[in-house]
């Protein structure tokens, strides 16, 4: 009998990327939105201040994505880099490291040794990179992939709020971007939570949360501020 068990961690680093993305384009997006529409603002300032944030926000997370996560595979090499140099060095010493490594996990200290010496023999960095350092294929950084994703899911996530906008030209147009895009943070935690296995209702709360907060903020910001005040 097969039993396949589909796991989410794989799913990890697109995920967070995706998420920071659309969530920070939905919430900074509207909030700027609303706060200069509380600034009593005409439309077509609305609408200009909209679409300079989404451009300016969708750069800054394609940079701030790239250059994290360029450091991050930075690191990866250099510890790659100093465990390769050891393995040419004193591989026995690394053998005997790789099979404490199992023994700590409960493996029988005769079979440890033998896995350790069966996976050296076929990849002895691979094995290494894995179990001792902890980087492996599905996890490893990628900055571009990261830099990407996050730019293009916060486009999708500003252009949300920015159609409502467009649409709701008034005195609904605070109300409407609002609610809206609370609306949106609610579906996007949701789909988040059950894409990464997680409870979709506090992956729903913990994002709208956040977000009414900030939208509240700004427009007290505006309204202080603004051309009326």
């Amino acid at each position: 009998m097969t039993h396949n068990e589909t796991h989410k961690s794989n799913r990890v680093g697109w995920l967070r990327a995706a998420v920071l993305g659309a969530n920070d384009g939905i919430v900074s997006t509207a909030s700027l939105i609303i706060g200069v529409a509380a600034g009593s603002a005409t439309h077509e300032n609305i609408l200009l201040a909209g679409t300079a944030g989404l451009v300016a926000g969708a750069m800054s997370m394609a940079a701030g994505e790239y250059v994290s996560v360029s450091s991050q595979s930075d690191t990866e090499k250099a510890d790659l880099a100093l465990e390769k140099t050891s393995l040419e060095n004193d591989i026995e010493s690394e053998k005997v490291e790789l099979a404490n490594i199992y023994q700590n996990r409960g493996v029988e200290p005769v079979l440890a040794k033998q896995v350790a010496e069966q996976l050296m023999a076929n990849n002895a960095l691979d094995a290494h990179a894995r179990d001792e350092i902890g980087i492996s294929e599905t996890v490893s950084a990628r900055p571009v992939q990261a830099a990407f994703s996050s730019a293009g899911t916060f486009t999708i996530g500003a252009a949300l709020p920015l159609i409502v906008t467009w649409a709701t030209p008034g005195t609904y147009l605070i109300s409407a971007v609002g609610i809206s895009s609370l609306l949106f943070l609610a579906l996007l935690g949701g789909l988040a939570a059950r894409t990464g296995g997680a409870p979709i209702t506090i992956g729903a709360i913990r994002v709208t949360f956040w977000g009414a907060l900030a939208m509240g903020l700004t427009s007290v910001v505006g309204r202080i501020f603004g051309v009326g005040g």
